[in-house]
């Protein structure tokens, strides 16, 4: 469906389908059916999301915005309508927000994949704003070069460590380690090959065999942390200055000199530092740790010092003592145990609160239901009782929705074929449950009815019907039926749903009263047949029909329609053509005769109802339709109709003016008396002019 759906968009999109036809697949994956929930139309909405994004940019333009914005406003209604999937929801939210961003597409794809050192800084700078030195000072300069987008404002008051001290976050004058195979940087004091004098790359060693920076003859010396300094880190200040004056220094030194600070390969050094060249018990190394630098030019990057206190060690998390929550099969059992000891203690309250304490998961709870319906089909009809009962309490407590209760349900009906082996009559059980909740609003009629649509499980509707008769009456079944949307022909199984064996059924099960209409249809023609007498009419009709349905739309136009049946019958027996558009003289004196002998029914039931009349004048529309509107006769039944006062002039108006697609022929039934019609509005126009003198 999805790739017919994008086929017929990119046909769209290349001029080969006109946009009303796009506009139309539009509408019709957007309206809700008939007798279609929201919650299964997931399929339409998605094709709709993907024919919006396949044509939706060629449809958005000036002519059809007003159409694509009510398209997108229901769009956006239904991304919070909870009835949905999720996620059906989030792809209509996409769609929106894909129209609300001109059609321009998220960011799809995002490359996580492996990064070179040059990339990893590059998107450093980018994103944080964090400069990450290079290992060389080649590597440096093309990395500068190559992003002048650099904060100009950022300054660097130190050269950047290089080598392995930027990998392993080297502290200047700190090495990595003494011996053979070391590899020094260039802040090291053991760099380059000339030891052995008292200054060195401007660094002296004193007596004691440490060694501190000697850039001139004010500097200060460095401090050891046991002579009272709170930070063992050299401050950045100090750095900065140590920089400027190895800087003048390196002026006035022989070339071979001011190489410091680029690493070659003939000058890796190979002998201990002198500076770690010392007593271990005057000394102790401190662990290296990162703190944060206050003052540094670039605000977040860290930079590097010495704890002397490292953290705690944090001891494994005590085991929780929380119990794991109940597998299935627990579940199961515990929800046996609660209904064998609800049942034989009838303790509602102790029942409920042991669901309560079971806590089940959700999923869980449409399950348990049907635990509580099975486990009681087998037992008394006071436990089925109990078992609703129950079942109520659940649900209104909140634990449990008619949703679960449906669920179970379905469930229960699922294991019919199975149930039935051991308790044939199941399905009466079933129809006993299901009566009982709908009676009690946990369901509707229409909730029951959909799933068992077209015969499936044949005849559990008709038998839950007749035990909501015994529970209640049929007024009530019958006043709940007619407020329902449920159409009972698709209640019964394919090859019965016709109207007259569906009539036979019902009268079979004792709810043909759900249908008196369709009775009085059947019967209603018979009975004059048999005895044309207004008395008789009316009183069968009284004795047989509900004083409710006299004033229904319904009862008059099958009334109508039974009397203009007889007529035609009686004067053209064998249906004739030829005499239906030229009738005899006495064929028309009769016709008038038999109306004049039903006038009395007519008006008992049309009389100060102009309601009823209209109906009574759709009904005589059918018929001359059905008869293919012989000539003359639609008139000749007005004129009838209104010389013995039988329909009202306002009753023939309000059917000239009323719009109903449900009966047909209007268009040629108005051509046909609409002259007589103006004819009566001039008349009563007149009459009303003559009572006003």
């Amino acid at each position: 469906m999805l790739g017919n759906i994008k086929f017929i968009g990119e046909l769209g999109k290349l001029n080969l389908i006109h946009e009303s036809i796009l506009h139309k697949c539009i509408k019709t994956l957007l309206d809700k059916k008939k007798r279609v929930q929201l919650k299964d139309m997931g399929e339409d909405l998605e094709c709709l999301c993907q024919i919006m994004k396949t044509v939706g940019p060629k449809l958005d333009h000036a002519k059809a915005r007003s159409l694509m914005d009510q398209y997108f406003g229901r769009m956006q209604s239904l991304t919070i309508n909870k009835e949905l999937p999720a996620r059906i929801r989030f792809l209509l939210q996409n769609t929106v927000e894909l129209r609300a961003n001109h059609w321009s597409p998220r960011k799809a794809h995002v490359d996580n994949g492996p990064k070179t050192i040059n990339q990893v800084r590059q998107d450093a700078v980018k994103d944080l704003g964090v400069f990450i030195p290079p290992s060389s000072d080649g590597m440096r300069n093309d990395f500068f070069m190559e992003n002048s987008y650099l904060p100009t404002k950022i300054k660097f008051d130190r050269e950047p460590l290089g080598g392995l001290a930027d990998m392993f976050g080297q502290m200047p004058g700190i090495s990595i380690g003494t011996g053979p195979g070391v590899i020094q940087d260039h802040y090291s004091p053991t760099m380059g090959r000339h030891r052995t004098t008292p200054h060195y790359n401007g660094h002296a060693v004193n007596g004691n065999g440490s060694h501190q920076p000697q850039f001139e003859a004010g500097s200060k010396p460095y401090i050891k942390p046991s002579q009272g300094q709170n930070s063992p880190v050299f401050s950045h200040k100090q750095n900065h200055t140590a920089q400027l004056q190895m800087q003048m220094q390196s002026k006035d030194m022989a070339p071979r000199f001011s190489k410091k600070g680029k690493l070659n390969a003939d000058e890796v050094s190979l002998r201990p530092a002198q500076s770690f060249i010392l007593n271990k018990k005057q000394v102790q190394k401190p662990p290296m740790t990162m703190i944060p630098a206050q003052g540094s030019p670039l605000g977040q990057s860290p930079q590097l010092g010495l704890k002397i206190n490292p953290p705690p060690i944090q001891e494994k998390p005590a085991k929780s003592t929380k119990k794991a929550p109940p597998t299935k099969e627990e579940l199961q059992k515990m929800t046996e145990t609660l209904v064998a000891d609800y049942l034989n203690s009838k303790n509602i309250d102790e029942a409920v609160n042991a669901v309560r304490e079971m806590r089940a998961p959700k999923h869980f709870l449409s399950e348990m239901l049907n635990k509580i319906v099975v486990y009681s089909l087998d037992r008394s009809d006071e436990d089925k009782e109990h078992a609703s009962t129950l079942v109520h309490a659940l649900c209104t407590e909140g634990i449990v929705t008619g949703e679960n209760l449906m669920q179970a349900f379905l469930g229960v009906l699922d294991q019919c074929p199975k149930i039935e082996e051991e308790i044939p009559l199941v399905k009466s059980y079933l129809a006993q449950f299901a009566a009982r909740a709908i009676i009690v609003d946990l369901v509707s009629i229409t909730d029951l009815a959909h799933p068992l649509e077209n015969g499936a499980h044949f005849p559990l509707f008709l038998l839950c019907l007749q035990q909501m008769v015994k529970l209640k009456d049929r007024e009530w079944l019958g006043d709940l039926f007619q407020q329902s949307t449920v159409n009972m022909l698709k209640m019964l199984p394919e090859c019965d749903q016709n109207k007259d064996r569906m009539l036979e059924i019902l009268e079979g099960k004792g709810l043909s009263f759900l249908f008196p209409l369709m009775k009085l249809e059947k019967e209603l023609l018979k009975q004059i047949k048999v005895d044309p007498s207004p008395q008789s009419i009316y009183k069968w009709i009284k004795d047989n029909i509900s004083p409710k349905l006299h004033t229904d739309k319904g009862f008059v136009n099958i009334l109508m329609t039974s009397f203009l049946q007889y007529i035609a019958y009686e004067i053209n027996p064998d249906d004739d053509e030829e005499q239906h558009s030229s009738p005899s003289k006495e064929q028309l004196d009769e016709e008038k005769q038999l109306l004049l002998s039903f006038k009395p029914v007519m008006q008992k039931f049309l009389h100060d109802h102009i309601d009823l009349q209209v109906s009574a004048m759709y009904a005589l529309q059918v018929h001359c339709n059905t008869k293919g509107f012989p000539k003359g006769m639609l008139l000749r039944y007005f004129v009838n109709f209104y010389d013995m006062e039988i329909i009202e002039e306002e009753g023939f108006l309000s059917w000239k003016e009323d719009v109903n697609q449900e009966y047909p022929g209007k268009g040629k039934a108005l051509f046909q008396v609409n002259q007589w019609l103006t004819w009566l509005e001039t008349a009563e126009e007149e009459e009303s002019e003559d009572e006003d003198y």
